[in-house]
């Protein structure tokens, strides 16, 4: 399946969830999908998950890049402001993958009336086994501050649970109890959840809107 449903997509949540790996799933698909698809790095939260360092990958399979203060060559560096409002109004498909917490939320904040403009589908990334968000009270909380501080209103959550390198069928399986209940209590669809690539989909297929993932993003430690 291909879960995007709008020229703008902002994928947000909360520290740890795996945003980043999933933006960057989402924007290699669109590419493969033969479209002209840049990817925003909005996470100015942790230096070790961040789009823009994946920049080699991504443009060597057509994804454009913007992020924020990088030497990168292989990136475009304009004036951040500018660039993404630009990147936004140029009506190709623009995914943007912001930072955790409070400081990844405030960014986007500032873009919030460009991206409300382009109506944007709000993702809203879950993690069941990612401590504070154990629960699905905490997940609410969560998704309610970030759209108090991005002025901005998620259209819908993506189940992202997972445990890295540990990750097995049962994990993505045992998280769905949780995600739909986030989803019951937050009033969104659950339009889609994830499963690395690579486990066995036999019972996953099972689950509505399974999404395959490459796991691309890894800690240096890892």
């Amino acid at each position: 399946m291909f879960p995007l449903e709008r020229r703008v997509t902002v994928v947000c949540g909360h520290y740890g969830t795996g945003k980043t790996n999933l933006s960057i799933n989402l924007a290699l698909d669109c590419a493969r999908h033969g479209e002209d698809v840049t990817l925003v790095d909005l996470d100015v939260v942790n230096p070790y998950f961040r789009s823009a360092d994946y920049a080699d990958v991504l443009t060597e399979n057509g994804v454009r890049v913007v992020g924020p203060n990088f030497a990168n060559t292989n990136l475009d560096t304009p004036s951040l402001p500018a660039a993404v409002s630009n990147v936004i109004a140029e009506g190709s498909r623009v995914i943007v993958d912001v930072g955790g917490d409070d400081a990844g939320a405030t960014a986007l904040g500032v873009y919030s009336r460009a991206l409300a403009g382009a109506e944007p589908d709000v993702i809203y990334v879950i993690n069941r086994y990612r401590s504070q968000t154990t629960h699905a009270d905490e997940a609410v909380q969560i998704l309610r501050e970030i759209e108090t501080t991005s002025r901005l209103r998620a259209t819908c959550v993506a189940n992202n649970s997972h445990l890295k390198g540990d990750t097995t069928e049962a994990t993505v399986l045992g998280s769905m109890a949780f995600a739909e209940e986030v989803s019951v209590k937050t009033g969104l669809p659950l339009r889609f959840t994830t499963a690395p690539r690579g486990l066995d989909f036999t019972q996953l297929n099972k689950i509505p809107d399974i999404y395959p993932v490459d796991v691309l993003v890894r800690a240096p430690w890892e």
